[in-house]
């Protein structure tokens, strides 16, 4: 019962207080009667949703499906070579610095030179979107790796367990939280990645992304498609979120203490 009072709490307020913001929007608009070409109201906005589907949602489809893409690549990287960089401290002294000047580097600087070695534009983007998703879930994972209780490591040795067996039994699971957090961000940095590469590849044409069709609603004037765009935007880093989030508490809520419903 309490549980479900919470839920319902967490939903429910977030989204009162977004249909607050929207009222006060259009009453702003109404109010001082600003024109659509400077700021349209949340109706022009749903309106121009709903009359320019057919050309947003292709658009949506591919923002999406990079953005996954490139989660699922960093995903498998950024575990993979975190297992590697904990199981040797030599290797870790090697790469880890190759892989900060990656994530240091704006992907606005080297998308150009991506562009250029790469055979399509949607590979390019989906490196690009890769790179930046890639580092926290690299960071993360191997912060959660190297923070196992030592007393917990010092029992394994004890009872003669191989390298592995402790990889897999203690430091895995024991990583398990900063793996769910370094999910949770790297979600919205493939998303932001994404919409950032287009910009700078300047893709253009029937397979572009919703950053194109930003660019294209800039140009011509088009301020409510614009808009209509970022909210797609926004709802889908919203629901990558929630997505994510749900996981972390899936695997989470019944032993991390991050995720243990609290009794009042």
């Amino acid at each position: 019962m309490t549980f479900n009072r919470d839920m319902a709490l967490r939903i429910t307020i977030p989204i009162a207080v977004v249909i607050c913001m929207i009222l006060i929007w259009q009453a702003i608009i109404s109010a001082y009667a600003i024109p659509q070409y400077i700021l349209p109201g949340p109706v022009a906005v749903g309106k121009s949703l709903y009359n320019d589907w057919g050309t947003l949602s292709p658009a949506l489809l591919v923002t999406t499906k990079i953005t996954l893409q490139a989660l699922a690549l960093a995903l498998m990287g950024g575990v993979g070579i975190a297992i590697i960089l904990v199981q040797s401290k030599w290797l870790e002294i090697a790469l880890y610095p190759i892989t900060v000047i990656l994530q240091v580097t704006p992907i606005v600087a080297i998308a150009p030179l991506i562009l250029i070695y790469t055979p399509t534009t949607q590979i390019a983007l989906l490196i690009c979107a890769f790179l930046v998703a890639f580092f926290p879930i690299l960071s993360n994972m191997a912060q959660g790796l190297k923070s196992v209780d030592h007393n917990l490591l010092n029992l394994f040795d004890l009872y003669g367990a191989s390298r592995w067996q402790t990889l897999i039994y203690l430091k895995l699971p024991s990583a398990l939280p900063y793996f769910m957090t370094g999910l949770r961000i790297g979600g919205g940095l493939a998303l932001i990645a994404a919409v950032v590469a287009e910009f700078a590849a300047g893709s253009a044409g029937a397979g572009s992304g919703l950053a194109f069709r930003l660019l294209e609603s800039q140009y011509r004037l088009n301020i409510p498609r614009l808009f209509a765009a970022l909210v797609l935007l926004s709802l889908l880093g919203v629901v990558i979120f929630c997505i994510t989030s749900f996981i972390s508490w899936l695997f989470l809520h019944r032993w991390h203490e991050s995720s243990l419903r609290r009794e009042n």
